[in-house]
């Protein structure tokens, strides 16, 4: 994507997956010409057993996966991720809970230059 040079939006959005379950889902997913900025994500356990949490980027859907969170999660436990990061086009933030019960929650900014 090159460097916007026009005139775009940029809107603060949140997303949430009420009760993941043993899979990667994606939390969120990037459109062409969009630059997203995550603000937070936070994982809460919901069954009473410690479970472990993953996240990841895969670049441009390409199926290159950068893992950037791989923890244990106590019973009833919450994470809380804060670390700004930037994420552009078509790239993929999934996130993946073991056999339990996860709601996660993610706030951003999308940057459109569509």
């Amino acid at each position: 994507m090159a460097i916007p040079s026009g005139s775009g939006t940029e809107v603060l959005k949140r997303h949430y997956i009420h009760g993941n379950s043993g899979a990667w889902t994606a939390l969120l997913t990037g459109v062409a010409n969009h630059i997203y900025t995550v603000l937070s994500v936070v994982a809460c356990e919901q069954t009473g057993t410690a479970e472990s949490i993953y996240m990841r980027v895969d670049i441009s859907a390409s199926g290159t996966a950068i893992y950037l969170v791989d923890e244990t999660l106590p019973a009833v436990g919450t994470f809380v991720w804060n670390d700004k990061f930037v994420m552009s086009g078509t790239d993929k933030l999934e996130i993946y809970n073991t056999a339990g019960n996860v709601d996660w929650y993610i706030s951003y900014i999308d940057q459109d230059w569509t």
